[in-house]
């Protein structure tokens, strides 16, 4: 089972999303987690749009990166604009740009969930 751990700034959207993501769609092949590197609470609207997919959120919490400071992981994934400036070891890094939700709407937040879902099934398919 490859270990794969989503990054963005905040932990509270994009990176929460595909976690969230992964583990619905191809769960049974990866492990998944995801950090921030300035992390904050996770965005209710977040928390609904995933819902509305028949993913719940309960039990994600919003994590700092350093949490995972000496794991390896098989595949680090980026997802803002921002550069990390301290990632764990991974035998690969992938960054991906995806819109920032944070002071997004609802249908905008549909579309950023809906984005990151047709990219995780196209480039993680197992």
């Amino acid at each position: 089972m490859k270990k794969v751990l989503f990054v963005c700034r905040n932990n509270s959207g994009r990176s929460q999303m595909a976690e969230a993501l992964l583990k619905n769609i191809y769960g049974e092949y990866y492990e998944v987690y995801s950090g921030g590197v300035e992390p904050k609470p996770i965005n209710p609207s977040i928390v609904k749009v995933m819902e509305e997919i028949g993913i719940s959120m309960k039990g994600h919490r919003s994590k700092s990166i350093k949490e995972f400071q000496g794991k390896k992981f098989d595949i680090i994934i980026t997802l803002c604009e921002d550069t990390c400036p301290i990632l764990p070891e991974a035998g690969k890094y992938i960054h991906v740009k995806f819109p920032d939700p944070k002071n997004a709407d609802i249908e905008t937040l549909r579309k950023i969930r809906d984005t990151i879902s047709k990219w995780i099934k196209k480039e993680l398919k197992p």
